[in-house]
């Protein structure tokens, strides 16, 4: 499984978005007609470091697209105020370039605010959505106090050093992953978030603290999947099963580790993602074959699947 850019994953390719730039993409064919998933990284990471151990497991059952978002590693400048609804609609408009009609959002952390945005935004376009690590909104939580008490440490740091727009978001990002055992993988992943300025990543952790789906998340149509990190200090498991417990017929998969699990235990990470995937494309896929409305009721997902809702990790 590959852990590092490059190694057992599709080479990366330029995107041109018009009207926004170029990003990074990475994509998995798939077999023929298979259903289209995209990744969606979480703040300070890159497409590289949040799926690199999920990418060859999933791109064998699906068509997968991951991409740096706007401002991250090597994505396309944002605007000056960083929104969550760019983000969504940045997706809207790779889809149309690579050709995607229907998809389901797969996203991390911020990565799974934006695929809310995503199919509240775009609903014509998402059939499913798998939300990891993440909630309603984030207000209250380790990630708002961590915003808090970062900006005032940075600007007493570059005050005495070098300016902030030089610095890369590893300077926030690393307190974020928790435990990383490996020290190779820890210095990886501290080189692909200094690809992100921290300017940058500052603006998009305020604008997750501001974030909140809570008037409206209980309105998702589509076949949906939450998978909670059991030991995360960052985003507590409690608030990740509210989101499920907000969503109509949400199904929760467990994953036992912290914020960077998908760092730090791979393969315990790859497997979960596969069956909360696989649960949800069944459940799409069922919905298609009924000829159901894009917007219809809510959804279950089918025990006829095989799968269950919670998974037992396997060994690293």
């Amino acid at each position: 499984m590959g852990r590092f850019p490059g190694d057992g994953l599709p080479p990366v390719r330029l995107v041109d978005l018009p009207g926004r730039g170029a990003t990074v993409v990475r994509e998995c064919p798939g077999p023929p007609g298979a259903p289209t998933l995209v990744l969606l990284h979480g703040v300070t990471l890159t497409a590289d470091l949040n799926w690199s151990g999920v990418l060859p497991n999933l791109g064998r059952r699906f068509r997968v697209i991951a991409f740096d978002q706007r401002g991250h590693g090597r994505g396309f400048a944002p605007t000056p105020r960083f929104r969550l609804e760019d983000c969504a609609d940045d997706i809207a408009v790779l889809a149309a370039a690579l050709g995607a009609e229907r998809l389901t959002a797969v996203g991390y952390s911020m990565g799974g605010l934006v695929a809310q945005l995503l199919w509240r935004r775009h609903p014509n376009l998402v059939e499913g959505l798998v939300l990891c690590s993440t909630g309603r909104n984030f207000r209250g939580s380790p990630m708002e106090s961590l915003m808090a008490m970062a900006l005032p440490t940075v600007e007493m740091v570059t005050s005495m050093t070098v300016p902030l727009q030089w610095l890369g978001a590893h300077v926030l990002g690393a307190s974020m992953l928790g435990v990383v055992r490996d020290g190779s993988v820890r210095e990886w992943a501290r080189a692909e978030m200094a690809l992100t300025r921290l300017p940058t990543a500052l603006a998009a952790v305020s604008a997750v603290s501001e974030f909140t789906s809570r008037d409206w998340i209980g309105g998702v149509d589509v076949p949906t999947a939450v998978v909670v990190t059991t030991r995360d200090r960052l985003v507590p498991p409690s608030r990740q099963r509210r989101l499920a417990a907000a969503i109509p017929g949400a199904r929760i998969y467990e994953v036992d580790g912290d914020h960077g699990v998908f760092l730090d235990a791979p393969g315990r990470f790859a497997a979960v993602m596969l069956a909360a995937c696989t649960g949800v494309a069944a459940a799409a896929g069922e919905r298609d074959h009924a000829g159901l409305p894009v917007a219809g009721g809510p959804v279950r997902l089918p025990a006829a699947s095989g799968l269950s809702g919670r998974i037992r990790p396997s060994a690293r």
